[in-house]
């Protein structure tokens, strides 16, 4: 068992995959030679070989309909689109075709293909390199969409997503990719994706989060536990399928819940949260739902990025005005 990063443990789950099972085989833009724009896909063109680690030209929907077509006639391709804010034009053949193949076929065929992206803001990218499009992508029946936000998730996620028969979208956030180590066992050994997990237990709030805003929410916790507040952080990590009831048993017992996201508020996935919420526990709640979110703009460029961000100090504030609503 080592420590590695972020980046490090998706490398690590993907060797692990490809070593595994031979239909496992990744595609996307520079990913052979180069190992990836972020490096995440280093040394696996060497390892595995051209015909199993392709590079491809610079066409996110070919990229996409060559994963569908690889996944429909029995491989597990693992297609990589380089930033989250170059996915638009890949859409077509993942809502057409990807999330609709077990449905048209009535089960005949399903569409066992992985797509990797680098998502969010926080590294100083210009525009189209920080997009946050998880809402997008769970607001489409038939697809898994999930988002890690450490280095034993990420292998743990992975590892069950690329083993899934139907198609997963894993939104990798790229300010965790290297921000901290981790000790992660390359034992093969998957995690639900149908599971939020609990990071810290409390009682007197539920903060939940998912992604690159869990280190900030966790911190946010710390801050508030010196106020004598103990709040509950629950990471989503799997936001399609949706564990929705870990999140309300905590809100049943805590009375008060608070959703952080980096993503703009309207619309965002927090909504859908918030909807269940109040649909299923309303009458536990002892203040309304906050929501701490990016804004409505498309995310500022370098140094104002830490403006659209949700702070620590911004979270540590909605868990004061449900605290003190109440």
């Amino acid at each position: 068992m080592s420590e590695i990063t972020l980046v490090e443990a998706v490398n690590l789950a993907l060797a692990r995959a490809m070593s595994e099972d031979k239909d496992v085989l990744l595609l996307g833009e520079d990913i052979g030679v180069n190992g990836g724009v972020f490096r995440a896909t280093n040394g696996l063109q060497a390892r595995f070989g051209r015909e199993r680690v392709i590079d491809t030209p610079l066409a996110e929907g070919g990229i996409a309909g060559v994963a569908v077509g690889m996944a429909a006639m029995g491989l597990k391709p693992v297609a990589e689109i380089q930033f989250s804010g170059f996915i638009y034009p890949a859409i077509d053949q993942i809502i057409n075709h990807a999330s609709r193949m077990r449905n048209r076929t009535r089960g005949r065929l399903t569409c066992p293909m992985v797509l990797r992206s680098p998502c969010g803001a926080g590294i100083h990218a210009p525009e189209h390199h920080s997009e946050s499009p998880e809402a997008m992508f769970a607001h489409m029946p038939g697809l898994r969409v999930v988002a890690p936000s450490s280095p034993a998730r990420a292998y743990g996620l992975l590892l069950a997503s690329v083993r899934d028969p139907d198609p997963v979208i894993f939104l990798e956030p790229t300010r965790l990719y290297r921000l901290f180590r981790q000790e992660v066992e390359d034992d093969g050994v998957e995690l639900p994706l149908d599971a939020c997990f609990i990071l810290r237990e409390g009682a007197d709030a539920t903060v939940v989060t998912w992604g690159a805003m869990v280190p900030e929410t966790l911190a946010a916790a710390e801050k508030l536990e010196e106020e004598g507040v103990m709040i509950e952080v629950i990471d989503v990590a799997t936001l399609k399928p949706l564990d929705v009831e870990t999140i309300l048993r905590s809100v049943e017992k805590t009375g008060r819940c608070v959703i952080v996201h980096e993503a703009p508020r309207t619309a965002g996935f927090g909504a859908e949260v918030a909807a269940e919420i109040a649909e299923r526990a309303l009458y536990s709640l002892l203040a309304p739902i906050k929501r701490v979110t990016g804004y409505d703009v498309v995310v500022p460029l370098a140094k104002l990025e830490k403006q659209y961000i949700p702070s620590v100090d911004r979270i540590v504030d909605g868990v004061r005005q449900v605290m003190e609503a109440s």
